[in-house]
């Protein structure tokens, strides 16, 4: 019985270390600058294969009402998108993203600024593993930030992945 209540102690525990969170702390440091919820928003989606993301970190970045949009080269050569609320793009994508690992991150980024609106022109590469010597993909966020005199939010992510037909324009590639 003792081994029994040792080994429930230790899948507890090691559950919980699994899926350690960021701290509250943490999380008000991730809306105080736009860098700060760039590099947030990239990690909180990444990790490496069976590890869970963090999406309270990424629920805390986005504005009630606030939009995914991911981009498609349809059948027939017709363009195609779908609009998601965070929670479905989190339905949509965490088991793909447990089962196979994936790490998004940035490869450069241009701001335009008004006010309390920032749009963000932000080249991602994608790997499985953050191991990986090479991106598998490769693409550009268009994010919409909205700062509520407090923190920033992201409104809307709009993307598209990189293709032989759409190449990352030089000015977006960071080099």
């Amino acid at each position: 019985m003792r081994n029994l209540i040792t080994l429930l102690v230790v899948m507890v525990f090691g559950v919980q270390i699994a899926t350690a969170q960021v701290t509250e702390e943490q999380r008000q440091r991730d809306v105080q600058t736009i860098d700060n919820l760039i590099e947030a928003l990239y990690a909180s989606i990444s990790g490496e294969k069976g590890e869970p993301r963090d999406w309270d970190r990424f629920r805390n970045l986005m504005l009630p009402g606030s939009r995914l949009i991911p981009t498609s080269s349809g059948e027939e050569g017709k363009n195609g998108y779908q609009v998601l609320r965070p929670e479905e793009f989190i339905t949509n994508t965490d088991p793909y993203f447990v089962e196979n690992g994936f790490y998004e991150y940035e490869l450069h980024r241009e701001e335009q600024h008004y006010g309390r609106i920032v749009h963000v022109m932000s080249t991602y590469g994608s790997k499985r593993s953050e191991s990986d010597a090479e991106p598998f993909n490769k693409g550009i966020n268009s994010i919409q930030l909205f700062n509520d005199g407090e923190r920033w939010w992201v409104v809307t992510i709009y993307w598209a992945h990189e293709s032989e037909d759409n190449p990352i324009p030089e000015r977006y590639s960071g080099n």
